[in-house]
């Protein structure tokens, strides 16, 4: 994957464009809604002014939405959506005029920042760190004492729906308690609609959020400004929080597996799912608890287990296997594009498990005959140093799939297909490899009451065969 050298631009445009502020934000509610505003500028460029729009047309709303609380949360969901419009000029400055966060804040927030935007500055070339990269300064000079009312608790738990098989696998994991649950979303999808209607949640029991990006973004996109990755599943910590303030839920439950804390690069810590990974789960864990006086946990189920673990239990659930979908380039249409690393991962993590007949149903081809989709095949098992930017599984997961699948041909005779045929010739798989189905990953915040489906889901998973 080429590299687009770009330092020189993203020198003038800081130093040209050098403040960026978060000038406001605000809170209003409607009969069956509520929005939170944004007002972020460029001086000497433009303003942005984006919205995210929360329906409460299902939900039993029983903490003040613009509190003292509700406020500080919503100040901070503007602290992560602003990297969006900062990153077009990533100016030296980020002036905030609307609020105060003291040092060690500073330091929480430029590391989140910094490490969501590796991906955007490997890939386009931009070389910077951590110490000057931004200034964060803040026009007051101190923090508000923060006067909170009590939180109203309920015994709901938030499930955030993606529309994958991670999120599936979370539902059905706690179908028990699938009555304290709601769903969340972050703009319809039909696939993440139709997954929570197989669960049994029903569709009447997801918080439909929606977020919109300003056009004057897209404008500065189009005139070749800077551009790339930002840590979007930041967002959804911080909206999920909100939302979890406002009906009193107890936690906010994740799909994030382990493979989500390995780097795309070979050697570096560029990492396509930071804001996915354990460091920021445990990190956002602290930052709740040091700024918000709620009892609120924010912690992934599955981080215990590996793409592959998953994958394994995913197959059992064929509810799913006609309306699941986490292409991003077929999102829109609700399809499988059938022709970018995603896609193909999900094809080889599934293939171990699934008929030919089966998986062939799912995608309508069989993707391991797709040999124009070497390059994206040699990224995923590791032939270069530069894993997909994708969410995907680590390399071991996906040469132990393939193995597995291999196997499976050999077994029935069959001719292997293009690409599982040059792994094949280019990888002696080898007999002792680690058997991660038996794997275990303990560094996780998974509270004690929900061990239980930990300890379930390994039962099954672990059994080889």
């Amino acid at each position: 994957m080429a590299v687009i050298v770009v330092n020189i631009k993203f020198e003038q445009l800081r130093k040209k464009y050098c403040n960026f502020n978060y000038d406001g934000y605000s809170i209003t509610r409607e009969k069956d809604s509520i929005k939170i505003s944004f007002d972020f500028s460029i001086n000497g460029l433009c303003e942005f002014h984006p919205a995210t729009t929360i329906m409460t047309d299902n939900l039993d709303v029983i903490n003040c939405f613009d509190s003292e609380r509700g406020r500080s949360i919503a100040f901070s969901l503007g602290m992560v959506e602003a990297v969006s419009y900062w990153k077009c000029v990533c100016s030296e400055n980020f002036n905030i005029r609307c609020g105060y966060i003291n040092e060690n804040d500073k330091i929480w927030w430029k590391k989140l920042w910094f490490n969501g935007l590796s991906e955007m500055f490997y890939r386009n070339g931009i070389e910077s760190d951590f110490n000057s990269f931004v200034n964060i300064n803040c026009s007051l000079e101190s923090e508000r004492i923060n006067d909170f009312l009590p939180f109203k608790k309920s015994s709901i738990n938030i499930v955030p729906i993606g529309g994958g098989k991670d999120s599936a696998v979370t539902l059905e994991l706690l179908d028990e308690i699938k009555h304290m649950i709601k769903g969340f979303t972050v703009n319809d999808q039909a696939a993440r609609t139709q997954c929570a209607e197989v669960s049994g949640i029903g569709v009447g029991n997801v918080i439909r959020t929606y977020r919109t990006i300003d056009k004057e973004l897209l404008n500065r996109n189009s005139e070749g400004f800077l551009n790339g990755h930002t840590p979007f599943s930041a967002i959804v910590a911080f909206l999920s929080l909100y939302c979890a303030y406002l009906i009193g839920a107890e936690n906010i439950i994740l799909s994030n597996e382990a493979s989500a804390n390995e780097s795309n690069v070979f050697g570096t810590e560029i990492n396509h799912q930071y804001s996915k990974s354990y460091e920021f789960e445990k990190n956002f864990n602290e930052y709740i608890n040091a700024h918000f006086d709620m009892p609120v946990h924010y912690f992934s189920i599955l981080r215990p287990f590996n793409e592959l673990q998953i994958a394994k239990q995913f197959a059992k659930f064929k509810k799913y296997h006609s309306v699941f979908k986490s292409c991003n380039v077929g999102s829109k249409k609700n399809i499988w594009c059938c022709n970018c690393a995603k896609c193909l991962f999900v094809y080889i993590i599934l293939s171990p498990f699934l008929s030919r007949r089966e998986i062939f149903d799912i995608f309508s081809c069989d993707m391991l005959e797709k040999e124009s989709l070497l390059n994206e095949f040699c990224g995923l098992v590791g032939f270069s140093d530069v894993k997909p930017f994708e969410c995907i599984g680590t390399v071991k997961e996906v040469r132990f799939a393939l193995d597995l699948t291999l196997k499976k041909y050999e077994l029935a005779g069959e001719k292997l297909p293009v690409l599982l045929d040059y792994y094949k010739n280019n990888i002696n798989p080898l007999p002792d490899r680690e058997n991660l189905l038996c794997a275990l990953n303990n560094e996780n915040n998974i509270p004690q009451s929900f061990l239980k489906y930990v300890e379930e889901m390994y039962r099954y998973v672990s059994v080889c065969g």
